[in-house]
């Protein structure tokens, strides 16, 4: 009879282990979530490798741009509240830890009784009662997870870590990107203040020969009304841009997590930024950025956390105990006779509970497609930020090149405009028109200076770069 209750507990036990293990499932990525033509170029990969592997320190080399990155760093607000979330996920993440183990309490206890005289039982003892009971007791909880819902909760805290530590990574990565352009923008700035301000003089001193072609009777009033214009028009240019000079110079200022304040910079002719555009495979996206694997481990959890949900169904094996010392007499809590015991195992199988476990089950899948979808997202406007800053940062040579060679142009025609003016053979609307073209053309190349610069730090940042 032994050995037959022996056999059907092992039987019992062995096929609660089979069941449990078909319960959980194990998360495998898609095979198809990155396609191979996630980006658009022409240019085939050569290597797994991409400039996302490389440090922000050996993209930009500019030594005053690599102190107010390494500054922001230490300083920035965001940065810190993400270090803060971290903390906060690797709490969570040892109490689901901790959930496997037992839960123990120990405390004395003291209980006064006294029963009514007009009760049945007073009305049989005919007397007043006291009852004084006094008592330490230790009791014991352990929930064997028999189905791997503590396991599913644990996997699902470990990935909420993990996507913790990857968006404080994408903080990370934003800021030195934001650093990295509001830096460059600044110097785009000060390149446009020296053009106007070159600009300026030369206006003041074509308002001066437009006077004197107006009293040799060349022009009228109307050219040096004209000519006064532009002076004034690129005087209010250039308070402008000391307004937006100083408004990025605060924002600036806000990301290193300090008092608005002068920034200091170096200029825009010395910036050497001549990247090697490999971007490596698509997939390299899964290990660089920090969003993407932020978005897969959401992913992961929700998957951990249906896992958890689906467990619920299943019935649940409680062992509890109790154990200590009890007595009416606070002299004899301690002898042989006062220790008390007692152990229950108790399986309970869910039949009625209102629909909750099912509900919670059916929203877990639904979190679960939810966050696939978002990790599917991700993923696409990674490819397209990755395409888009490609195709900018490859065109601006071209670019500049194009519009040097029209700044070249309104030069001579500057030159010879003011020329046939000078002998009254031209209108002096021709001479405006020429200097306004010019000076477009100036900040147009200043402009696509920058443009390059800014693309060349989107696509490290989309490549997944400036968080090592």
């Amino acid at each position: 009879m032994k050995i037959t209750i022996h056999k059907i507990i092992l039987i019992f036990f062995v096929s609660f282990l089979v069941v449990s293990c078909h319960t959980r499932q194990n998360y495998q990525r898609a095979n198809d979530v990155v396609d191979e033509k996630l980006f658009r170029t022409d240019a085939l990969p050569k290597d797994s490798l991409s400039m996302a592997n490389l440090s922000w320190k050996e993209i930009f080399t500019d030594a005053v741009l690599q102190n107010h990155i390494a500054k922001a760093l230490e300083n920035n607000l965001d940065i810190r509240i993400a270090l803060q979330n971290i903390a906060s996920a690797e709490a969570y993440l040892k109490q689901s830890k901790a959930a496997y183990q037992p839960t123990i309490s120990v405390g004395p206890d003291y209980s006064f009784n006294t029963s009514s005289l007009n009760t049945q039982f007073g009305q049989i003892v005919g007397e007043r009662r006291y009852i004084n009971q006094f008592d330490i007791t230790a009791n014991l909880g352990w929930e064997l997870d028999l189905w791997g819902k503590l396991k599913g909760q644990e996997k699902a805290q470990y990935a909420a870590y993990l996507s913790s530590v990857a968006a404080h990574q994408n903080v990370k990565s934003n800021l030195v990107a934001s650093i990295a352009t509001a830096y460059y923008q600044l110097l785009a700035f000060d390149e446009q203040k020296k053009i106007f301000s070159n600009t300026i003089e030369i206006r003041k001193k074509n308002l001066e020969t437009t006077k004197a072609l107006k009293e040799a009777g060349i022009v009228s009033e109307v050219a040096v009304q004209q000519s006064e214009a532009l002076v004034y028009n690129a005087e209010a240019s250039l308070v402008t841009l000391d307004v937006q000079i100083q408004m990025l110079e605060n924002t600036i200022s806000l990301l290193m997590g300090e008092p608005s304040h002068e920034i200091e910079r170096t200029s825009l002719s010395t910036q050497n930024f001549a990247l090697n555009t490999d971007v490596g495979y698509p997939s390299a996206l899964l290990a660089n950025r920090p969003d993407v694997k932020q978005a897969e481990f959401n992913l992961i959890n929700a998957f951990e956390l249906t896992n958890a949900a689906k467990a619920q169904f299943y019935p649940s094996l409680r062992i509890t105990g109790s154990t200590g010392v009890q007595s009416v007499d606070i002299d004899k809590l301690f002898s042989a006779n006062s220790v008390f015991a007692n152990v229950l195992v108790g399986l309970a199988q869910p039949i009625l509970n209102k629909r909750q476990i099912r509900t919670n089950y059916e929203v877990s899948l639904a979190n679960q497609e939810r966050a696939y979808l978002n990790f599917r997202k991700t993923i696409l406007n990674a490819g397209n930020e990755v395409s888009d800053a490609l195709k900018m940062y490859n065109a601006q040579d071209q670019f500049i090149a194009f519009k040097k060679k029209e700044l070249s142009a309104y030069d001579k025609s500057v030159e010879f405009s003011q020329e046939l003016v000078n002998y009254g053979m031209a209108n002096y609307l021709e001479v405006l028109n020429a200097n306004v073209n010019k000076l477009n053309a100036e900040i147009n190349i200043a402009n696509a200076q920058y443009t390059k610069l800014q693309a060349g730090v989107e696509l490290y940042r989309a490549l997944g770069g400036g968080w090592r």
